[in-house]
């Protein structure tokens, strides 16, 4: 997939969170996929990719220096696993949980490449999401700024063969969703409704929003330069 392949594998993956249930996997399904099929089909015949929306469509397990970990993507070759892929698409209350997800995320990229196996990051996150309380009302828009990725900044620029939480490459995607009314669009019941009618039809688009200088151990909005840039590592294993 080329970059806008990929925001429309990205925009497939919204329609289905949209349609469904907040704990339904069906947008994971979508978008683990695709991702997986780009990466099956750079490969080789001696490699498998298992992952939702793949072959079985079943996740793979890898083997951790402390603990086995479901991964979203995982790489085979041979009978032999080699490395595993993380796939985060977040679409509301970043804030709350930012600090979450990138502590879960350095916790399981440790725990894996202390076991000799490798590990890489995909997160894409809308320059825009909505802020829900309890009640599904939203209370507040929240703008992606520098701040929110400062960590990710300096992560990027760590050693991979001294930081063994630093995952080989990550790849993060800013998205930019067609432009809403937030005085009329209050609720998520209201916001779902709204995308649905919009989504089909607006592009989803790269987000210039974030434009901080990342150092080599992560790629900023280009899908097809990290895949090709994983796909080489994972040969040369």
């Amino acid at each position: 997939m080329n970059n806008k392949q990929f925001l429309q594998t990205v925009k497939q993956s919204f329609l289905k969170f949209l349609k469904t249930h907040s704990r339904s996997n069906k947008k994971l399904i979508v978008l683990h996929g695709a991702i997986a099929k780009d990466i099956k089909d750079k490969l080789s015949d001696s490699f498998k990719i298992k992952s939702l929306g793949l072959g079985d469509g079943k996740e793979g397990k890898l083997n951790g220096r402390y603990m086995e970990k479901t991964v979203d993507i995982l790489i085979s070759k041979d009978g032999n696993d080699l490395a595993g892929i993380g796939v985060k698409f977040v679409m509301n209350n970043y804030s709350q949980n930012s600090n979450n997800y990138f502590e879960n995320m350095l916790g399981e990229t440790a725990n894996i490449r202390t076991n000799n196996k490798d590990y890489f990051q995909i997160l894409v996150l809308p320059d825009e999401m909505p802020y829900y309380n309890n009640k599904g009302i939203i209370t507040k828009w929240e703008k992606l700024t520098t701040h929110n990725i400062d960590k990710y900044i300096i992560l990027s620029k760590d050693n991979t063969g001294k930081f063994f939480h630093t995952p080989v490459k990550t790849l993060l995607f800013i998205i930019k969703f067609p432009s809403c009314d937030h005085n009329t669009i209050t609720t998520k019941k209201k916001y779902k409704k709204y995308y649905l009618n919009q989504i089909p039809y607006s592009p989803i688009q790269v987000s210039n929003n974030i434009n901080s200088v990342f150092g080599n151990t992560m790629i900023l909005n280009d899908y097809k330069v990290f895949i090709e840039k994983i796909t080489y590592y994972i040969k040369s294993i």
